[in-house]
């Protein structure tokens, strides 16, 4: 007779004082068959079994409590009850046996009639079925670790080098743009080996000479393996330069040099500077690479310092306050130095993109000003075919003068040929890849670019504004910290830095915190930093008056068509339901840009600014006209970064002129691809106003909204 009739879930192992025997629950085993019996009622299974969906339960249990906001001390409860179960279950697996009968004691089930076999067959299902489960997640969780790692530093490649500003040691310092120009010359050969990589010149130009240079902490942040970094003396008809090789790491010179020559031949010694850190870098040199480094630019010095000179004044082109005055004067230099030197490829192809970002940017508008551009690349195409120079050029007069993304591409193909190391083609590259909407490749095309040119600040902007479209804002912050790094006082950079909050999360207080500090410091940059599109978000009387009285009187530049002051006026009295006065304002807007589109009827920009105006007006035929027809010639399709700002700009003219319907249709079809119109744009911004309280409208904002994960 078995003691199992009083069972009371006190079952344990007793050793008793009889070797090799023991007692359990009155029945006496030995223990070749205790092991025996083990395996026969499933426990070993059950262990295992136990043990691996325990596991499971508390991963889950990890992972999924942070997203419902559970308290830390229940996923631990769930732990500890798991641990005190499992000897219940090894218990509970030995007395009682499942049956089809339902639960039973082991001790009542008749062998013949026992189905544990059956249920170990579906214990190792179910076991074999978890573990896959763990396999995945582990490989899941693995993968996920490895993606979000932070990316660690590419490792420096071997034969690299930044060519520092060389010193003017001249006694006459208006010899600085020749020093300037020795520097250049000699990183431009540098630049044309493909075996090496060159940093380029925007990067290098903030360690002028004259300073303190930490040249370990130059090497780091630049990423290169070698610095080269010399002087210039200039005296009478003679020249000295003086140049040495050093390795970034140590600080220790592994080459230098003093040449001593007449003036005429300063490009025949960077020449030969070049040849000589090629050689000691052991860089391989094809003939085509030798014979272009010691073809100099020009014979004439003059031509080559008033180059050198425009060269500064269009660094301003991307500035469009500054543009406007320093675009026309490079244009004169240039022509001052072809005059001198009508050979100067280098001049012909800055002048062509002077002229062409003059067009673009809306300066000058017009046909006769892109016929100067086309001149400009034609000539230099003429002098040298094959010229990488050149092709650049020409990419850059397909690109602003036509949109023509697909020739473009095809002259930066031909460009890098030559120009192993230019940054910008790669940059063009990444812009034309925005245009034709491969972000990705955008991207990663723009992050290259930086790897050639880490400190160019006018990139990280553009790869910043990239992250922005495809509302990646996080890395669009990271990206502006990154060229805050360089230009922490930057104006312009720190507002758009606090505006990430405003578009990411609808917070506009840091916005409002770094305007008010930023005027504190200096009102002139207000028409910089004062943007009426977050301006408008602020929905005061007192940031409308601030806005309209910081906008320049003669407007500003977008999408290459100037907004006159007028329009913003119109908008805001629009907004404030002033009628009289906006329909004022927008008269006198409207004259302007009307003026514009008589003249380019097919000008996009220009259409799509006069549909705003026109809605504003209450002219709503013609308005609709104007935005659709903006649309059709610049669809997303043919440009995906200004075609949905056109698409954008249509949705006001729908909000404006009563067409709820298509309005909302209109941002629901943007909101599907990378554009500007933000959460706290749709959110704030009174442009709105007449769609709020619809529920597709408010769907469609809740659904921008920053997730729980990003805050």
């Amino acid at each position: 007779m078995m003691t199992c009739a009083r069972w009371t879930v006190r079952s344990y192992l007793v050793t008793l004082p009889y070797p090799g025997v023991f007692f359990m629950d009155g029945v006496h085993l030995n223990p070749k068959s205790i092991f025996a019996e083990l395996k026969r009622r499933n426990v070993y299974r059950v262990a295992v079994a136990y043990a691996i969906v325990g596991w499971a339960i508390t991963q889950i249990a990890t992972q999924v409590s942070p997203f419902f906001g559970i308290p830390n001390w229940c996923v631990r409860l769930v732990v500890i009850l798991l641990l005190l179960g499992f000897p219940f279950a090894l218990v509970l697996s030995w007395v009682f046996e499942l049956t089809p009968g339902g639960l039973k004691r082991t001790e009542d089930v008749a062998r013949h009639d026992s189905i544990v076999r059956r249920t170990g067959r579906k214990l190792d299902f179910l076991i074999i079925g978890v573990l896959l489960v763990v396999i995945g997640f582990l490989t899941y969780q693995r993968f996920a670790i490895v993606q979000k790692a932070p990316a660690t530093p590419a490792p420096v490649r071997e034969k690299s080098i930044a060519v520092l500003p060389f010193e003017n040691r001249s006694d006459d310092k208006q010899n600085a743009y020749f020093a300037d120009g020795v520097q250049d010359a000699l990183l431009a050969d540098l630049a044309k080996i493909a075996d090496l990589k060159v940093i380029s010149r925007t990067s290098v130009m903030p360690y002028k000479s004259g300073i303190a240079r930490n040249l370990r902490e130059i090497g780091a942040q630049l990423g290169v393996s070698y610095l080269c970094e010399g002087s210039v003396q200039r005296a009478g008809g003679s020249v000295r330069v003086s140049a040495q090789l050093i390795d970034a790491a140590t600080d220790a010179h592994l080459w230098a040099e003093n040449f001593d020559r007449p003036l005429d031949d300063v490009f025949a010694i960077q020449s030969e500077i070049a040849k000589a850190i090629a050689d000691q870098l052991r860089a391989k040199l094809s003939p085509q690479e030798k014979a272009a480094i010691e073809k100099p630019p020009t014979n004439d010095l003059v031509a080559y310092d008033l180059y050198l000179r425009s060269l500064a004044l269009f660094a301003y082109a991307s500035d469009q306050v500054l543009a406007k005055e320093k675009l026309p004067q490079a244009a004169r230099l240039l022509g001052e130095a072809l005059a001198r030197d009508p050979q100067f490829l280098f001049a012909w192809c800055l002048l062509s993109r002077v002229h062409g970002y003059m067009y673009f940017g809306g300066f000058d508008h017009t046909p006769e000003r892109l016929d100067q551009a086309n001149a400009a690349v034609q000539a230099a195409l003429r002098l040298q075919p094959e010229a990488g120079e050149a092709h650049l050029a020409l990419a850059n007069f397909y690109y602003y003068g036509f949109l023509d993304y697909g020739r473009a591409r095809t002259e930066l193909a031909v460009a890098r040929r030559t120009l192993p190391n230019d940054a910008e083609v790669f940059a063009y590259t990444g812009y034309i890849d925005r245009r034709e909407g491969y972000w990705e490749e955008a991207n990663r095309n723009l992050e290259r670019s930086l790897e050639i040119d880490p400190r160019n600040f006018f990139t990280l902007q553009q790869l910043a504004l990239t992250y922005q479209s495809q509302h990646r804002y996080a890395d669009e912050a990271r990206t502006y910290d990154r060229a805050l790094a360089i230009m922490p006082r930057d104006p312009s950079t720190r507002i758009l830095r606090a505006g990430v909050e405003l578009d990411w999360r609808a917070d506009i207080k840091p916005f409002q915190t770094m305007l008010a500090a930023l005027l504190a410091e200096d009102p002139s940059v207000a028409p910089e930093v004062d943007d009426p599109f977050y301006a408008l978000c602020e929905r005061t009387p007192a940031a409308a008056a601030r806005v309209l009285s910081h906008y320049p009187r003669d407007g500003l530049v977008t999408n290459g068509v100037n907004y006159p002051h007028a329009y913003w006026e119109g908008v805001i009295a629009h907004c404030q339901g002033d009628r009289p006065k906006a329909r004022a304002a927008f008269n006198a807007a409207r004259s302007e840009v009307q003026t514009i589109v008589k003249k380019q009827p097919d000008f996009a920009a220009a259409l799509s600014l006069l549909g705003m105006i026109d809605a504003g007006l209450g002219r709503k035929q013609k308005a609709l006209f104007e935005g659709r027809r903006a649309c059709e010639l610049l669809p997303g399709s043919k440009d995906a970064l200004d075609g949905p700002a056109l698409a954008a700009n249509l949705a006001q003219i729908y909000a404006w002129t009563g067409e709820k319907e298509l309005a909302i249709e209109q941002i629901a079809s943007l909101e599907r691809v990378p554009n500007f119109l933000s959460y706290g744009f749709l959110m704030l911004q009174p442009q709105w106003d007449s769609l709020r309280g619809d529920p597709r409208f408010d769907n469609i904002v809740a659904s921008l909204a920053p997730k729980a994960s990003n805050k």
